[in-house]
């Protein structure tokens, strides 16, 4: 009867955890899952790893493999449950409810899958492909071999070539989505591409690169560099990171101290975490989206590469993880502090399943 009284006492005090970081050990071929600022589990034998991308819908967790293994698993009891060869080489996923669709750069195609993993169709392209999304009936994707936008559109069971986007850049290597906006970045051309889905027409957003350095790792798209009306995109070569609106007007040129490869806001919109390639590996920079200004350059340095970060919804952390040292550090956001530290090995990237 007394440990119930205390029990309760405690109830108020007690943190019951909605998010569950998977993060990716590429070195070991596993996935750590982190819960409660601790280690908790490991899934093993996943092949390769580099690149690798998690994403969850629902209940399901899916993993695509750099050497073409698309791998369902249950992200609340940390089990395999399928897994089937899609590719040689994959490097993108998107899922809907009804179905799942893997870009490959090898072999030079798209297979769309059930939820069950079982393949429905194979769209050859003749080309690498990146940027997969989707949106209503449509999935989007960029040819890089062939500078091309490809819109498929959804009839009954089979996706079929809608639009074809000809010339649309000088190799197209990723892309985000911001409602009915396709945003695609290019290796060699200043300027990023913009496909409204409403309307289907394409223009192009000049960038102004000063430099153009060898890049050791590509920048990164996503949802993360995007917070309401702001979009984000790295430069490719240049050590700078250009703020939008939604309409694409300039915002602000960020200069940042290594080539930036993630861009990633807040949930709050306060800030922004950078991640850099090179000799600036183990810098993060953190920038005050009230002003655009940095907010601390030089403190954030880490023991080893910054390989990737992730903001938490439900606590003020940053969640960073630091290959060279073995371990996933929480940084408190009121502070700029390392808040705890988890050792993973060698981690890579780091996904959040939210139960």
């Amino acid at each position: 009867m007394r440990k119930l009284f205390l029990f309760i006492l405690l109830i108020p005090f007690i943190t019951f955890a909605k998010e569950k970081y998977f993060v990716i050990e590429r070195e070991t071929s596993s996935v750590a899952t982190v819960e409660n600022h601790k280690f908790k589990s490991r899934l093993e034998n996943l092949h390769n790893l580099n690149h690798a991308v998690i994403k969850f819908y629902e209940k399901d967790g899916y993993l695509i493999t750099r050497d073409g293994y698309l791998i369902k698993f249950d992200p609340i009891n940390e089990k395999i449950l399928k897994e089937i060869k899609v590719g040689e080489s994959s490097i993108g996923i998107v899922i809907e409810e009804d179905y799942v669709a893997v870009a490959n750069y090898s072999n030079k195609s798209v297979i769309i899958l059930d939820r069950d993993l079982n393949i429905k169709q194979t769209i050859e392209t003749g080309s690498r492909n990146v940027g997969i999304k989707s949106y209503k009936d449509y999935l989007v994707f960029s040819l890089m071999d062939k500078d091309q936008i490809w819109v498929l559109k959804k009839s009954k069971e089979k996706f079929e070539r809608f639009k074809t986007f000809e010339n649309v850049g000088e190799v197209p290597f990723d892309a985000m989505q911001k409602d009915n906006l396709y945003i695609v970045g290019f290796f060699n051309s200043p300027f990023i591409g913009v496909l409204d889905l409403h309307n289907f027409n394409y223009k192009q957003i000049k960038l102004f690169n000063e430099n153009s350095e060898p890049v050791l790792k590509v920048p990164h798209f996503g949802t993360w560099s995007i917070y309401k009306d702001k979009i984000i995109i790295p430069a490719v070569g240049d050590k700078k990171v250009y703020v939008f609106d939604e309409n694409f007007k300039p915002i602000k040129t960020i200069k940042t101290v290594g080539l930036p490869v993630f861009t990633s806001i807040s949930p709050d919109g306060r800030f922004m975490a950078v991640t850099f390639s090179g000799k600036e590996f183990p810098y993060l920079q953190i920038v005050d989206m009230s002003n655009f200004e940095i907010v601390k350059v030089k403190t954030l340095n880490f023991d080893g590469k910054v390989l990737h970060v992730r903001w938490s919804k439900e606590e003020p952390l940053l969640y960073v993880s630091v290959n060279d040292s073995n371990k996933v550090v929480g940084i408190s956001i009121d502070k700029w502090k390392e808040s705890f530290s988890v050792e993973v090995i060698k981690p890579s990237g780091i996904f959040i399943y939210e139960e």
